[in-house]
């Protein structure tokens, strides 16, 4: 088994509204191991995107310990938290957040930058995912509104895989897509994650989920519980029935 990149103590997510607390995630304790294709699922509203969140820093949890790469990111001020991310983390939202002020080159290349690699490398492989998601050279130069939410939520994907993070947060990564284009964008996730980097995606997709090699299925803030499909093969039927099976078993 590999290392545990990102491991939570008790963790819990509560939201306040006037007198009333609405408890989302219930004293959870993940281990979240290096290289593997994490799949986060449940019903709606049962706090897979609030988990994803406070995973990645993006939140800040109520109670309860996450390390993260020996860090434990709870405690880091938001300066310190921000510069973490930065070197650690990529993110794909619902919301692909995209500048409108700049070409979609320019966004990927302006989150590339930030860490100070080398302008060449970073143009390079820029290009090179652009490529791999259907995004070509014609769309490269053009501006956000320019584009189809499918065509921007690819361009959001790249920026999120630019840094070549150790660890990529997706949340419904291929929400807005077309079949073909969702392929292009799970096809990348999995060859970055044959390249050793880590995924942790929520998703109500089966589609999108088997290609992950381990679910989570969250049930009223707890885990209700887990299923390990190993490595994505492409074609295995056997790994969609097995999936099929335990969401059914988790009542989903």
């Amino acid at each position: 088994m590999n290392n545990v990149i990102l491991k939570t103590n008790q963790l819990c997510k509560s939201f306040k509204s006037g007198t009333q607390e609405q408890r989302v995630l219930k004293n959870l304790d993940i281990d979240i191991y290096e290289q593997d294709f994490t799949v986060i699922m449940g019903s709606s509203g049962a706090g897979k995107s609030t988990l994803l969140y406070a995973l990645s820093g993006m939140d800040r949890a109520t109670s309860g310990t996450i390390r993260f790469f020996d860090a434990e990111i709870a405690s880091l001020n938001s300066d310190k938290l921000a510069v973490f991310r930065r070197q650690n983390c990529g993110f794909v939202f619902q919301q692909m957040f995209l500048l409108d002020n700049m070409s979609i080159l320019d966004n990927i290349l302006a989150s590339g930058l930030l860490i100070g690699k080398d302008r060449k490398a970073i143009v390079a492989y820029a290009k090179e995912l652009l490529t791999k998601v259907g995004l070509t050279e014609t769309i490269w130069r053009k501006f956000p509104t320019q584009l189809s939410g499918g065509e921007n939520q690819r361009a959001a994907i790249v920026r999120a895989l630019i840094n070549q993070p150790k660890v990529v947060f997706a949340d419904e990564p291929t929400g807005s897509l077309n079949s073909a284009a969702g392929k292009a964008v799970l096809d990348v996730l999995t060859d970055v994650n044959n390249s050793g980097q880590s995924i942790i995606m929520v998703t109500h997709d089966l589609h999108s989920a088997r290609r992950g090699n381990r679910i989570l299925y969250i049930k009223d803030g707890v885990i209700g519980g887990e299923c390990s499909l190993g490595k994505y093969v492409s074609g295995d039927r056997q790994r969609h029935q097995k999936l099929q099976d335990f969401l059914l078993e988790m009542g989903w």
